[in-house]
């Protein structure tokens, strides 16, 4: 009977030897850093061999990522400045995979509290005297409307989720808000982080997919929506930058830092802007994970619901523009359900500031759903840049 190796002790500690290496590798890294993202870049850009050790040592064959994986995580609980900030690099991850809060479109996470409603059934667009069509693309259609005023804000005709750790009541809405058009141009900027989501196309016109319910081509995803915001906006004669790039391709990681680089090379450029509009589309399913579209019979079609998406300082990020934000918000919200009463789903207000401290007039926008046509959103970008226009242009002066 052999006697137990003695040996068996050499893998701990050599992975302990390994640990303490990768330790005061993560104290040299990070030494001059005097801010939280300056450790993390030095971070990145020195992190290869020590979490390439440490992952051989704990056995994490995972592939690598933008994000931590199990061997980054201990290196990072090493470093008193990393550790110390511990809720902020949460938020910088939450704002790096598409934020702020989801691999898909923001308000995801949270249940809907809308009740389904059988839509009326929708005319072509002969009948309507537009473009478009509304042919069917095979998705079950529903429009969410709330049930009650329980667990609402509700302002006028406007209900409000808030999901941040921020207390307000309707007493913030006067019917005021900061925002304005300036007289100089161009007064908008129009941005998408998410620029590949796409929607559901009817049969004979899909698009060619670059994940799922995703496409680069942007005359089939959300730049394509905004093309439309932009086209009505300028017959209101309101002077419009569309950027088009798509933030989140190749990359879906860090799809906010980079449209947040964007918007403040924008106003930067061109100060007379006031308004930003990050629009994006939702992605809802049904409880067997089936997708539906949201939608909403008007006069002119078949449109597409919407929500306005309002970033707060809940995070730890500051964002001293949110109550702006949110009372602009509401104000064109109230303006598009007076003719459209089912038009628009209740704002959804979060702790994720979804770039919106740049300027009192920044509104995220969900158009439709990754279920909606192209079609049903592209009447729903009218609508809301027409009511957008009259809000702003009848806004008493400042």
């Amino acid at each position: 009977m052999k006697k137990p190796s003695k040996r068996t002790g050499v893998p701990r500690r050599l992975a302990a030897v390994t640990l303490a290496v990768t330790v005061l590798w993560v104290v040299f890294a990070t030494a001059g850093s005097e801010t939280l993202r300056g450790a993390l870049d030095a971070l990145s850009q020195r992190s290869s061999l020590a979490v390439a050790l440490l992952r051989a040592q704990l056995g994490d064959s995972r592939p690598e990522s933008d994000w931590l994986t199990t061997a980054t995580a201990m290196v990072i609980s090493q470093s008193p400045l990393l550790l110390s900030s511990r809720e902020a690099i949460l938020e910088l991850h939450s704002r790096s995979d598409g934020d702020d809060q989801a691999q898909e479109p923001p308000d995801t996470n949270q249940p809907i509290r809308e009740t389904p409603v059988e839509p009326e059934e929708a005319p072509t667009g002969a009948e309507t005297g537009t473009d478009l069509t509304f042919a069917d693309n095979g998705v079950t259609p529903q429009t969410l409307v709330p049930t009650g005023t329980v667990g609402y804000i509700v302002t006028g005709r406007t209900y409000i989720n808030n999901y941040s750790d921020n207390d307000f009541d309707a007493s913030l809405f006067d019917g005021t808000f900061a925002a304005r058009l300036s007289e100089a141009e161009p007064q908008v900027l129009i941005v998408h982080t998410h620029g590949s989501e796409a929607y559901t196309m009817p049969p004979g016109e899909e698009y060619e997919a670059s994940g799922e319910s995703r496409t680069t081509d942007t005359t089939y995803n959300v730049v394509r929506v905004g093309d439309e915001i932009a086209s009505v906006l300028g017959e209101y004669g309101i002077s419009v930058v569309h950027d088009r790039t798509l933030h989140d391709y190749p990359e879906y990681n860090g799809a906010y830092d980079r449209s947040l680089a964007s918007i403040e090379s924008y106003l930067e450029k061109y100060p007379s802007i006031s308004i930003v509009l990050d629009i994006h589309r939702d992605a809802i399913y049904d409880g067997e994970g089936s997708p539906y579209k949201v939608v909403s019979q008007v006069a002119e079609g078949r449109a597409a619901q919407m929500t306005f998406v309002i970033g707060t300082d809940g995070s730890g990020l500051p964002n001293d523009n949110w109550q702006e934000n949110l009372k602009l918000a509401a104000a064109v919200q109230d303006t598009l359900l007076t003719d459209y009463p089912t038009l628009m789903r209740p704002i959804t207000v979060r702790n994720s500031r979804y770039n919106q401290h740049c300027t009192t007039g920044s509104l995220l926008v969900e158009v439709g759903a990754a279920g909606n046509s192209l079609d049903e959103a592209l009447l729903s970008a009218r609508l809301l840049a027409a009511g957008l226009a009259e809000t702003l242009q009848n806004a008493p002066a400042a």
